[in-house]
Protein backbone atom coordinates (compact mmCIF):
# COMPACT_ATOMS: atom_id res chain seq x y z
CA UNK A 1 0.00 0.00 0.00
CA UNK A 2 1.22 3.43 -0.95
CA UNK A 3 1.52 6.43 1.46
CA UNK A 4 0.01 9.04 -0.84
CA UNK A 5 -3.41 10.45 0.11
CA UNK A 6 -5.90 9.74 -2.46
CA UNK A 7 -8.82 10.69 -0.32
CA UNK A 8 -9.12 13.29 2.32
CA UNK A 9 -12.01 14.83 4.25
CA UNK A 10 -11.79 17.63 6.91
CA UNK A 11 -15.26 17.97 9.29
CA UNK A 12 -17.67 16.74 6.79
CA UNK A 13 -21.57 18.02 7.44
CA UNK A 14 -24.44 17.33 5.81
CA UNK A 15 -28.08 18.61 6.82
CA UNK A 16 -30.78 17.60 4.76
CA UNK A 17 -34.16 19.59 5.66
CA UNK A 18 -37.74 17.31 5.35
CA UNK A 19 -40.25 20.25 6.04
CA UNK A 20 -39.05 22.25 8.49
CA UNK A 21 -36.79 19.95 10.14
CA UNK A 22 -33.20 19.94 10.19
CA UNK A 23 -31.52 16.11 9.67
CA UNK A 24 -28.02 16.14 10.52
CA UNK A 25 -26.60 13.00 8.64
CA UNK A 26 -22.71 13.98 9.04
CA UNK A 27 -21.72 16.02 11.89
CA UNK A 28 -18.19 17.04 11.09
CA UNK A 29 -16.11 13.50 9.52
CA UNK A 30 -12.29 13.43 9.24
CA UNK A 31 -10.85 10.65 7.24
CA UNK A 32 -8.00 9.91 5.01
CA UNK A 33 -7.58 6.60 2.40
CA UNK A 34 -4.60 5.64 1.21
CA UNK A 35 -3.76 4.27 -2.42
CA UNK A 36 -4.38 1.03 -2.28
CA UNK A 37 -6.40 0.62 0.81
CA UNK A 38 -9.11 -1.43 1.05
CA UNK A 39 -11.24 -0.19 3.86
CA UNK A 40 -15.19 -0.84 5.02
CA UNK A 41 -17.20 1.73 6.37
CA UNK A 42 -19.71 0.67 9.00
CA UNK A 43 -22.39 1.80 11.52
CA UNK A 44 -26.19 1.16 12.22
CA UNK A 45 -29.19 2.53 10.20
CA UNK A 46 -29.00 5.93 9.92
CA UNK A 47 -25.32 6.54 10.84
CA UNK A 48 -24.77 8.41 7.81
CA UNK A 49 -22.68 5.79 5.89
CA UNK A 50 -24.59 6.06 2.80
CA UNK A 51 -24.36 9.88 2.86
CA UNK A 52 -20.47 9.67 3.38
CA UNK A 53 -20.28 7.62 0.56
CA UNK A 54 -22.36 9.56 -1.61
CA UNK A 55 -20.16 12.24 -1.23
CA UNK A 56 -16.68 10.73 -1.61
CA UNK A 57 -18.38 8.90 -4.85
CA UNK A 58 -18.79 12.90 -6.08
CA UNK A 59 -22.95 12.15 -5.86
CA UNK A 60 -23.83 14.29 -3.35
CA UNK A 61 -22.05 17.61 -2.32
CA UNK A 62 -21.71 18.16 1.88
CA UNK A 63 -23.01 21.11 3.54
CA UNK A 64 -19.67 22.16 5.05
CA UNK A 65 -16.22 20.34 5.86
CA UNK A 66 -13.77 20.05 2.33
CA UNK A 67 -13.19 16.61 0.73
CA UNK A 68 -10.01 16.25 -1.68
CA UNK A 69 -9.45 13.14 -3.95
CA UNK A 70 -5.93 13.04 -5.37
CA UNK A 71 -5.27 16.03 -4.00
CA UNK A 72 -7.93 18.43 -6.23
CA UNK A 73 -10.60 19.65 -3.93
CA UNK A 74 -13.86 18.05 -5.56
CA UNK A 75 -16.19 19.64 -2.86
CA UNK A 76 -16.52 22.87 -4.81
CA UNK A 77 -16.60 21.53 -8.52
CA UNK A 78 -19.25 22.29 -11.21
CA UNK A 79 -21.77 19.26 -12.43
CA UNK A 80 -20.14 19.06 -15.08
CA UNK A 81 -16.58 18.44 -13.54
CA UNK A 82 -18.34 15.84 -10.87
CA UNK A 83 -19.87 14.01 -13.58
CA UNK A 84 -16.62 13.39 -15.30
CA UNK A 85 -15.18 12.85 -12.11
CA UNK A 86 -17.72 9.53 -11.56
CA UNK A 87 -16.99 8.22 -14.70
CA UNK A 88 -13.72 8.17 -14.91
CA UNK A 89 -11.65 7.97 -11.86
CA UNK A 90 -14.33 6.03 -9.69
CA UNK A 91 -16.09 2.91 -10.03
CA UNK A 92 -19.24 2.07 -8.47
CA UNK A 93 -20.88 -1.07 -7.22
CA UNK A 94 -24.45 -0.72 -6.00
CA UNK A 95 -26.18 -3.28 -3.68
CA UNK A 96 -29.00 -3.90 -6.19
CA UNK A 97 -26.67 -3.72 -9.08
CA UNK A 98 -28.49 -1.47 -11.23
CA UNK A 99 -28.37 -3.42 -14.28
CA UNK A 100 -30.58 -3.28 -17.62
CA UNK A 101 -32.67 -5.99 -17.37
CA UNK A 102 -33.27 -5.86 -21.77
CA UNK A 103 -29.34 -5.12 -22.52
CA UNK A 104 -26.93 -8.01 -22.55
CA UNK A 105 -24.33 -8.24 -19.73
CA UNK A 106 -21.89 -6.89 -22.58
CA UNK A 107 -24.10 -3.95 -23.21
CA UNK A 108 -23.88 -2.69 -19.63
CA UNK A 109 -20.67 -3.24 -18.73
CA UNK A 110 -19.87 -1.09 -22.04
CA UNK A 111 -22.19 1.62 -20.98
CA UNK A 112 -19.34 3.58 -18.80
CA UNK A 113 -17.19 3.44 -22.17
CA UNK A 114 -20.07 5.14 -24.73
CA UNK A 115 -20.01 7.77 -21.23
CA UNK A 116 -16.55 8.09 -22.09
CA UNK A 117 -16.95 8.34 -25.57
CA UNK A 118 -14.87 5.11 -26.76
CA UNK A 119 -15.31 3.60 -30.04
CA UNK A 120 -17.46 0.94 -30.20
CA UNK A 121 -14.82 -2.03 -31.56
CA UNK A 122 -12.42 -1.09 -28.38
CA UNK A 123 -15.43 -0.85 -26.04
CA UNK A 124 -16.69 -4.56 -26.96
CA UNK A 125 -13.15 -5.91 -26.24
CA UNK A 126 -12.48 -3.89 -22.93
CA UNK A 127 -15.94 -4.91 -21.88
CA UNK A 128 -15.27 -8.55 -22.61
CA UNK A 129 -12.03 -8.38 -21.09
CA UNK A 130 -13.74 -7.34 -18.10
CA UNK A 131 -16.54 -9.87 -17.66
CA UNK A 132 -13.76 -12.62 -18.74
CA UNK A 133 -11.86 -11.11 -15.61
CA UNK A 134 -14.75 -12.23 -13.69
CA UNK A 135 -15.06 -15.18 -14.52
CA UNK A 136 -18.30 -14.83 -17.34
CA UNK A 137 -16.24 -14.53 -20.96
CA UNK A 138 -18.42 -17.16 -22.04
CA UNK A 139 -22.01 -15.73 -21.23
CA UNK A 140 -21.41 -12.35 -22.71
CA UNK A 141 -24.99 -12.44 -24.53
CA UNK A 142 -27.21 -13.31 -21.49
CA UNK A 143 -29.22 -10.65 -19.88
CA UNK A 144 -29.35 -10.29 -16.19
CA UNK A 145 -32.36 -11.67 -15.76
CA UNK A 146 -31.04 -14.79 -17.19
CA UNK A 147 -28.11 -15.34 -14.16
CA UNK A 148 -28.05 -15.80 -10.69
CA UNK A 149 -27.66 -12.89 -8.06
CA UNK A 150 -23.81 -13.97 -7.32
CA UNK A 151 -23.39 -13.73 -11.50
CA UNK A 152 -25.31 -10.12 -11.68
CA UNK A 153 -22.50 -8.55 -9.39
CA UNK A 154 -20.21 -10.09 -10.75
CA UNK A 155 -20.96 -8.28 -13.88
CA UNK A 156 -21.54 -5.01 -12.20
CA UNK A 157 -18.23 -5.20 -10.66
CA UNK A 158 -17.09 -5.40 -14.20
CA UNK A 159 -19.26 -2.56 -15.16
CA UNK A 160 -16.97 -0.73 -12.27
CA UNK A 161 -13.77 -1.64 -13.85
CA UNK A 162 -14.01 -1.16 -17.04
CA UNK A 163 -12.67 2.60 -17.41
CA UNK A 164 -9.73 1.10 -15.18
CA UNK A 165 -11.07 3.61 -12.23
CA UNK A 166 -8.34 4.31 -8.93
CA UNK A 167 -10.84 3.97 -6.78
CA UNK A 168 -13.82 2.12 -6.58
CA UNK A 169 -16.86 2.40 -4.28
CA UNK A 170 -19.21 -0.60 -3.05
CA UNK A 171 -22.53 0.17 -1.15
CA UNK A 172 -23.68 -3.13 1.00
CA UNK A 173 -22.41 -5.62 -2.17
CA UNK A 174 -22.95 -8.78 -0.74
CA UNK A 175 -26.51 -7.41 0.59
CA UNK A 176 -28.66 -9.35 -1.27
CA UNK A 177 -27.07 -12.63 -1.46
CA UNK A 178 -26.63 -15.60 0.23
CA UNK A 179 -24.04 -16.23 2.88
CA UNK A 180 -21.72 -18.48 0.01
CA UNK A 181 -22.53 -16.49 -3.10
CA UNK A 182 -21.19 -13.15 -0.47
CA UNK A 183 -18.12 -15.00 0.24
CA UNK A 184 -17.14 -15.58 -3.51
CA UNK A 185 -17.93 -11.89 -4.35
CA UNK A 186 -15.10 -10.58 -1.45
CA UNK A 187 -12.58 -13.32 -2.49
CA UNK A 188 -13.11 -11.51 -6.02
CA UNK A 189 -12.86 -8.50 -4.90
CA UNK A 190 -9.73 -9.54 -2.52
CA UNK A 191 -8.38 -10.67 -5.44
CA UNK A 192 -8.55 -7.96 -8.06
CA UNK A 193 -7.14 -5.17 -5.36
CA UNK A 194 -4.63 -7.35 -4.56
CA UNK A 195 -3.61 -7.81 -8.37
CA UNK A 196 -4.69 -4.32 -9.76
CA UNK A 197 -4.06 -2.04 -6.60
CA UNK A 198 -7.08 -0.64 -6.68
CA UNK A 199 -8.54 1.60 -3.64
CA UNK A 200 -11.07 -0.22 -2.28
CA UNK A 201 -14.42 1.44 0.00
CA UNK A 202 -17.36 -1.26 0.90
CA UNK A 203 -20.00 0.15 2.93
CA UNK A 204 -21.35 -3.16 4.86
CA UNK A 205 -23.41 -3.64 7.75
CA UNK A 206 -21.61 -7.40 8.03
CA UNK A 207 -18.67 -7.41 10.39
CA UNK A 208 -17.78 -11.00 7.95
CA UNK A 209 -17.27 -8.43 5.33
CA UNK A 210 -15.62 -5.97 7.58
CA UNK A 211 -13.30 -8.20 8.98
CA UNK A 212 -11.94 -8.87 5.60
CA UNK A 213 -10.32 -5.23 4.82
CA UNK A 214 -7.30 -3.24 6.03
CA UNK A 215 -9.20 -0.90 8.23
CA UNK A 216 -12.76 0.51 9.39
CA UNK A 217 -14.49 3.69 9.72
CA UNK A 218 -17.00 2.81 12.16
CA UNK A 219 -20.14 5.65 12.45
CA UNK A 220 -22.99 6.69 14.52
CA UNK A 221 -24.99 9.75 14.29
CA UNK A 222 -23.04 11.27 11.92
CA UNK A 223 -19.52 10.66 13.47
CA UNK A 224 -16.95 8.37 13.55
CA UNK A 225 -16.46 6.61 16.55
CA UNK A 226 -14.71 3.39 18.09
CA UNK A 227 -16.88 0.33 16.96
CA UNK A 228 -18.48 -1.67 19.16
CA UNK A 229 -15.99 -4.24 20.98
CA UNK A 230 -15.90 -7.19 20.15
CA UNK A 231 -17.76 -6.24 16.45
CA UNK A 232 -14.70 -6.90 14.59
CA UNK A 233 -11.96 -9.89 14.24
CA UNK A 234 -9.86 -8.81 11.83
CA UNK A 235 -10.05 -5.30 10.37
CA UNK A 236 -8.12 -2.50 11.92
CA UNK A 237 -10.59 0.35 13.18
CA UNK A 238 -10.50 3.85 12.08
CA UNK A 239 -8.81 5.75 14.62
CA UNK A 240 -11.11 8.73 15.97
CA UNK A 241 -9.72 11.96 16.19
CA UNK A 242 -9.38 13.61 19.64
CA UNK A 243 -9.03 17.38 18.58
CA UNK A 244 -5.01 17.01 19.25
CA UNK A 245 -2.16 17.27 15.69
CA UNK A 246 -0.79 14.09 15.44
CA UNK A 247 2.82 13.51 14.90
CA UNK A 248 3.90 11.80 11.19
Amino acid sequence: MSERVVIEAQELSKVYHMGKTEVHALRGVSIQVREGEMIAIMGPSGSGKSTLMAILGALDVPTGGRYWLEGEEISRMSDRELAIIRNERIGFVFQQFNLLPRNTILANVTLPLIYGGVGARERRERAAKMLEMVGLGDRLGHKPTELSGGEQQRVAIARALVNEPAIVLADEPTGNLDTKTGAEIMSLFKRLHQERGITLIIVTHDPEVAAQTERVIYLRDGRVVEPPEGLLTGAKPQEVDDGHPEDD
